[in-house]
């Protein structure tokens, strides 16, 4: 048992997951766990998305290190947004949102009263604040929107010991909304290094992947929802025919229809969701990454920390990027990546027609952006934010 603080991470999603964030839960809180801290981690009992494999478990998956592990619990909540068509399913969702909140807020009542807990759930934190939870944090990746969900953020607020902001932009809508300053940690997204250790060669990767070992490639990971702007990917890839586009990533019904979007284009290849093991293979076979996201709506503008960009720093993959707020807080134009005008397919071709053409810029940036990898780890952050747990619940 570690000698550091009880930690409980309540998220609401599935373990596992084809969505990102059920990596950040499951890396972070392991990184948690080898930074000294006793992790429990509170999750959705939901229809399983995801089958592990043979021999496999959830920390294998997620290719976390040999090392401390968190314990994991399924806590039941209302479950059958997948049962009414999607137009549907706002109630559900909410009702699913809302049953697992509380559930998990009753788990730590009665199981981890004296426990810090960090909360990915606005839900629960209002839960455990109305019920004068000591150690309470709040992580948030958005700020919301809605009357109600706001007012629900202030009832967490009083009785919060501080907030952890994915972004410098939700920490300044925090600010702007009357949250003390002091009480707000902006902490990036990361990667876990481990992952990238041992990296196959630009060559392997592309045998292992069936790719051209002469074509220029660019690639493309993660999500397919629209504000992540694939589509504004493929109208960039249909004025670079001569270039070859990868894209992994991706629920079905995302990939159903950014790959209609792209019919008739023979330089575009869609090879679905990829378990986190092969994603390092993806990006070592490229020549340029590409994070391509929307001006709207304010997750992908201001709020998101996107994990595509960590994963390519520590392969030292150079990025052409949307030039907007939330990806300028990392990356930096000219010095480690690319920036070029959102929604403009005919700039995003002009910017990866940039850096495939020019060798040595593209290995200028690649090699500032391999540089600063160290600092991006989930160790780093996880060390970071138990520090200030620590300094505020003093």
């Amino acid at each position: 048992m570690n000698s550091g603080p009880s930690l409980v991470v309540v998220a609401n999603t599935r373990l596992p997951s084809e969505r990102a964030q059920a990596l950040q839960v499951v890396q972070s809180a392991a990184a948690f766990a080898r930074a000294g801290a006793n992790v429990d981690v509170l999750h959705a009992r939901r229809a399983r998305e995801l089958t592990l494999a043979p021999g496999e478990d959830l920390f294998t998956h997620y290719e976390v290190p040999a090392g401390p592990r968190p314990k994991v619990t399924a806590v039941p909540c209302v479950d059958w947004i997948e049962r009414v068509p999607v137009a549907l399913q706002y109630a559900p969702a909410r009702l699913q949102e809302l049953s697992f909140s509380r559930n998990a807020a009753r788990t730590i009542r009665e199981r981890h009263a004296n426990s810090w807990v960090l909360s990915r759930e606005i839900e629960c934190a209002r839960e455990l604040a109305r019920a004068g939870h000591k150690g309470l944090f709040l992580e948030l990746h958005r700020v919301p929107g809605g009357g109600t969900r706001r007012r629900w953020l202030f009832e967490a607020a009083r009785g919060a010991a501080g907030f952890v902001a994915i972004s410098g932009g939700v920490r300044e809508d925090l600010v702007a909304l009357g949250l003390a300053p002091e009480a707000i940690e902006v902490a990036h997204d990361g990667f876990e290094s481990e992952r990238f250790a041992n990296l196959s060669s630009r060559e392997e990767a592309r045998r292992e992947l069936r790719l051209d070992p002469a074509a220029r490639v660019v690639v493309y990971t993660g999500g397919l929802m629209e504000w992540k702007g694939v589509e504004v990917l493929v109208d960039a890839a249909r004025r670079l025919p001569d270039i070859t586009f990868v894209i992994a990533g991706g629920a079905r019904e995302d990939l159903e229809r950014v790959r209609s979007h792209a019919s008739g284009l023979a330089n575009v290849r869609f090879d679905g969701f990829q378990p986190p093991t092969r994603v390092a293979l993806y990006l070592r076979s490229a020549d340029v990454g590409v994070v391509p996201n929307r001006s709207k709506p304010e997750i992908s503008a201001r709020y998101t920390s996107p994990l595509k960009v960590f994963e390519a720093m520590a392969c030292g993959l150079p990025l052409v990027a949307s030039d907007l707020p939330s990806l300028r807080e990392l990356l930096h134009h000219g010095v480690d990546a690319w920036l070029v005008a959102p929604d403009d397919p005919e700039k995003l071709a002009e910017g990866l027609r940039r850096l495939l053409d020019d060798r040595e810029l593209r290995q200028r940036l690649a090699d500032s952006f391999a540089a600063r990898a160290a600092a991006h780890t989930w160790d780093a952050r996880a060390r970071q934010l138990l520090d200030w747990m620590a300094r505020r619940v003093r």
